[in-house]
């Protein structure tokens, strides 16, 4: 159990960069969270705006501004179905936004751990 231990160990040291390439691999995990957060924006964007459509489709139904009979008919399921398409859209963007949450924690504990070696490489 030790070895297999020691092993998986040694793997996943093996996939973080080198000290040496601390500054560089600070940047890298800077501009990507900022993609990050730019595509999270854009998820929450698109969901408000299904939202707000919502919100006008049923202040024109309920204000009677509807013109025809069969548009009358089918607006609030319309309504409904946009409403739904708004619902799914902010899940997608909740899934995404615990993952960048997740994936900025873990990075942070890559910087802590890449910070440690090159200060143990430093005092050797």
């Amino acid at each position: 159990m030790e070895m297999q231990n020691d092993n998986m160990r040694e793997r996943l040291l093996a996939r973080l960069p080198q000290p040496e390439n601390l500054a560089a691999y600070r940047e890298e995990t800077a501009a990507l969270l900022a993609k990050h957060e730019k595509a999270l924006f854009w998820e929450k964007m698109a969901s408000t705006a299904s939202y707000v459509i919502v919100a006008i489709m049923v202040a024109l139904r309920f204000w009677g501004q509807t013109s025809t009979e069969a548009m009358r008919q089918y607006f609030l399921p319309l309504a409904g179905f946009v409403y739904f398409l708004g619902a799914t859209q902010d899940l997608r963007y909740r899934i995404y936004r615990s993952k960048v949450d997740t994936l900025k924690e873990v990075k942070q504990v890559q910087l802590q751990i890449l910070e440690i070696q090159a200060s143990l490489q430093k005092r050797s």
